[in-house]
């Protein structure tokens, strides 16, 4: 039975993947280098709640018992002494992870599963250096990850499938859409889709094909708008096979074969025009524009998670 959660790294990520647990009831701690991080981490998942709560209808009783259900402390052992489950959301710098499966191994509960939020490494990679393969699994959650469904499972060959299952139960009891990879691949899943997407995105806008805000505006309105319920291979089969065989046989031969960063994004990051974290990338911004983009994106994926929410339930009774 998994009813304590421990989070190492308080980042962005690993705050909403703390503050996804913590409104499912489980208790939660979080674990970072120092206070500074963790005040950090702490405001971060108190502006986060306090939006869901506007959007979901939370009275301030249940924000603040869902903020009671988080710990947190600078002190590791502390954090994982009493964790059935642990998350390490740290950055993905080899070594660090090494480092903190090394300390996590003499101090961890003998049964705890050990979990990573990496995107970058294969779990094999991750496990070169520990003891611990068979309860180790990777749980890639996607930005923003209190609200974004998706999390995809990678298992090490030697990870024992009561691991699997108890990973998979828990990511599905706090409200999360887990996929199970057969086998470890770099990227994994849904960044080989994105970034053959971003790939062609990117030619087109090389080629003066359309403006950026266009090619971004025929994802969100096009396939984007059907994508939220209805994924490509399902799209296929509705569209008819012999169609996209066509589709597949007419662009498939004209579209960008790149193996490298597409040339506009190297040259932006030289000039150290990195998008928001900058002030400029491919659009321009300010302070004000970025708060107030994300702030419309946590509302509308807010909108959109209660609206699948339902329609699997309606599924489910069906």
């Amino acid at each position: 039975m998994i009813k304590n959660i421990a989070i190492i790294g308080s980042g962005v990520m690993g705050s909403s993947i703390a503050q996804s647990f913590a409104v499912s009831g489980y208790s939660v701690t979080i674990n970072d280098l120092n206070e500074e991080l963790l005040q950090k981490s702490k405001n971060r998942i108190f502006e986060n709640l306090s939006l869901i709560a506007e959007e979901v209808g939370l009275d301030e009783e249940q924000k603040q018992s869902n903020l009671a259900n988080i710990q947190y402390t600078a002190d590791l052992e502390e954090a994982v002494k009493e964790a059935d489950f642990i998350i390490e959301a740290i950055p993905e710098v080899i070594e660090w992870k090494w480092e903190l499966y090394e300390k996590l191994e003499r101090i961890m509960k003998a049964d705890a599963i050990v979990a990573s939020n990496t995107s970058t490494f294969p779990i094999s990679r991750l496990m070169e250096k520990a003891s611990f393969p068979d309860r180790m699994i990777i749980t890639h959650f996607f930005n923003p990850g209190h609200l974004v469904p998706l999390v995809e499972i990678v298992k090490h060959p030697q990870t024992k499938e009561t691991v699997v299952d108890a990973t998979l139960d828990l990511i599905r009891k706090i409200g999360k859409s887990p996929i199970l990879l057969k086998r470890e691949i770099p990227g994994f899943i849904a960044n080989r889709l994105q970034t053959a997407l971003m790939r062609e995105a990117f030619y087109l806008l090389k080629e003066d094909v359309a403006s950026a805000r266009d090619i971004d505006t025929a994802i969100t309105a096009g396939p984007g708008f059907r994508w939220a319920f209805t994924g490509p291979i399902e799209i296929a089969d509705f569209g008819g096979l012999d169609t996209w065989q066509r589709v597949f046989e007419n662009v498939a031969p004209d579209l960008d074969q790149s193996v490298e960063a597409p040339e506009i994004i190297r040259e932006l990051v030289e000039q150290g025009k990195l998008g928001t974290k900058s002030g400029e990338g491919i659009y321009e911004y300010d302070d004000m524009l970025v708060s107030q983009k994300l702030n419309e994106r946590d509302r509308n994926f807010s909108k959109l998670g209660k609206m699948k929410l339902e329609a699997l339930l309606q599924q489910t009774k069906a």
